[in-house]
């Protein structure tokens, strides 16, 4: 090659050098404006959702506010899906942060612009007052007027949420990862509302009577007596359902049922091994099993043979929620001349109740006395129906809200839900320990009795379970009615409690280590299994003011995420906590 034809290649290689590196530049500084302005529009976007909790609290303003969140995520979109941006997303380091951000501009651009659209749209003309129960019915097409558009909405955010969670959060830089994990948890939150929403359009009608007359039991499980589930079964109202239209049929409480010879279900070898057949022959020990889609088909069995009734489903309060309850209601003047609140639900119906009657018979005309006043109030109207869904949804979260369906596909509907009170997590993901607590006195002392059970992970394979028990009653309980302290009955002293704990091990896990924190020795523990679940039993007498401290630790799948169910008591907050490590569950 000549010198002239080197220089002209020179000069072509020069210049084809610069023009990349001029694209370069001019790429990069397209992508940095067209970044700069999208984050503007996001966060515009955000500052507008700041207030969606305040502002849908009255859907018929939703429409307006999910309109102005769809302009800004709608021109994020754009700014972050051009050619030169994708072309960019290629690119080592920058590459992920770039599509970091157009996946979560999408993501949000969808649950805005299309999953909710056409839920805000019927929201528009909705209001909770439609919802409101007027002379005993509550008007179903409010729920099937938006049921199409909630389930369009439950499947939009969750996809939505799914492709942000997919995103790999290792090569981001800080600012980037923790947007991402913001948005993560905004569209976590976001699906759990839509799909509530979902469920709650698709099941409700239907028990309601859409369909047809529905009768279901409602069931109070008394927490000053503890069962696995709350406490032993008491009081009871048939509720008839027809076009919307709620009736309370009749009342019951547990001393209306026989104690069976017989099992009125059949119960498997495990079962029997770890309760006996208790929870099968007498309804008050039903929920000593902790697993409501068990239980609700023993009650549905004991209910026929006593009254010949066959009911399509069973619902589970306490008073703890019914002291949510109240919170919706005015102050409810019962036939006694007593004015039950929010405020004293719990100390009157679980305590004070037997101070003031002896007589067995008499306590329970004040329960069927108190749970038809409460019916009455929550039915005739006066209801706050933002207070009533805060409460129901308040009772959910805490397990003292349970439904179990007879119908299989409307069961179906519940699903991964608290309220079915279903027994352990199938996820893989998640490593449940369960602490289901449960009274050996007979007596209903577990009124004073405190509990708290925290787990956390120790080592990628390992995680700790703490469970403290302390009898809180005041040192002079012996001195209480015998109908309180169990007047010495099964040979525990009046003012003592006996505690049987049921501790259900993470599916996969195995035990290595159980301690007495107070002493460092190890107990005397009993158990078995349970759905392929080893089940720990510790038997534990405390006197008044006397607490006891139970540590395990155990073998645990290493990705997945440690959490605690347990019993609900009447001191909630105690309840079940959730340690984030080991050390806070010393």
């Amino acid at each position: 090659m000549t010198s002239d034809a080197r220089r002209r290649a020179g000069r072509i290689s020069t210049w084809v050098l610069g023009g990349i590196l001029l694209l370069a530049v001019l790429a990069t500084g397209w992508i940095g404006i067209r970044g700069f302005l999208a984050y503007q529009h996001l966060n515009d976007a955000r500052a507008t959702a700041a207030n969606a909790s305040e502002v849908l609290s009255d859907p018929a303003r939703a429409s307006d506010l999910i309109a102005d969140v769809s302009v800004d995520t709608a021109a994020a979109r754009d700014l972050t899906s051009d050619v030169v941006w994708r072309l960019g997303e290629q690119l080592p380091w920058v590459g992920p942060q770039l599509a970091a951000v157009s996946t979560v501009a999408a993501a949000l651009d969808d649950v805005a612009s299309e999953s909710l659209t056409p839920l805000a749209s019927v929201a528009a003309s909705f209001s909770l007052d439609d919802i409101r129960p007027q002379n005993g019915a509550i008007d179903l097409d409010a729920f099937t007027g938006i049921e199409e558009a909630a389930r369009t909405g439950a499947t939009g955010v969750s996809a939505a949420a799914t492709n942000v969670a997919a995103i790999d959060t290792a090569a981001l830089l800080g600012p980037v990862r923790d947007a991402v994990s913001d948005v993560s948890g905004l569209l976590d939150q976001a699906r759990t509302a839509a799909d509530t929403l979902k469920r709650t359009t698709t099941l409700l009608p239907a028990m309601l009577g859409g369909d047809g007359p529905r009768d279901y039991l409602v069931i109070f499980q008394n927490n000053a007596e503890w069962r696995s589930l709350g406490g032993i079964v008491g009081a009871m109202a048939l509720i008839h359902t027809d076009g919307g239209t709620i009736s309370l049929v009749s009342q019951a409480s547990s001393s209306d049922f026989d104690r069976y010879d017989e099992p009125v279900v059949p119960m498997t070898d495990e079962e029997k091994r770890l309760f006996g057949t208790q929870p099968v022959t007498y309804v008050q020990n039903v929920t000593q099993i902790p697993d409501f889609t068990r239980d609700g088909p023993i009650i549905q069995a004991m209910w026929e043979r006593e009254t010949g009734t066959v009911i399509d489903g069973v619902l589970s309060l306490d008073p703890v929620a019914l002291s949510y309850l109240l919170d919706a209601t005015r102050p409810i003047q019962l036939p006694t001349g007593d004015e039950l609140t929010s405020e004293n639900a719990v100390q009157l119906l679980l305590n004070e109740v037997y101070l003031r009657y002896e007589d067995p018979a008499e306590q329970d005309a004040f329960f069927a006395a108190a749970a038809a006043s409460v019916f009455q109030a929550l039915t005739a109207g006066g209801t706050d129906p933002t207070a009533l869904v805060d409460a129901l949804g308040r009772a959910g979260t805490e397990n003292r809200l349970m439904v179990w369906n007879a119908d299989p596909d409307e069961q179906a509907v519940l699903d991964d839900t608290t309220l079915q009170g279903a027994l352990g997590s199938s996820s893989p993901a998640v490593a449940e320990f369960g602490v289901y607590l449960n009274d050996g006195t007979s007596s209903k002392m577990d009124y004073y009795m405190e509990a708290s059970a925290t787990a956390a992970r120790c080592t990628d394979g390992e995680a700790a379970l703490t469970v403290a028990l302390r009898n809180g009653a005041p040192a002079d309980a012996a001195s209480l009615p015998r109908y309180i302290t169990g007047g010495g009955s099964h040979g525990i002293p009046p003012g003592n409690v006996e505690t049987v704990t049921y501790i259900y091990l993470p599916a996969g896990a195995v035990l290595t280590s159980t301690t007495i924190a107070e002493t460092g020795e190890t107990p005397s523990l009993g158990g078995g299994t349970d759905d392929e679940r080893q089940v720990i039993s510790w038997q534990t007498q405390l006197a008044p003011g006397e607490e006891i401290t139970l540590r395990i630790t155990a073998e645990t799948p290493p990705s997945a995420q440690i959490v605690t169910r347990a019993t609900p008591t009447v001191n909630a907050q105690r309840d079940m906590e959730f340690a984030e490590s080991c050390g806070s569950t010393g």
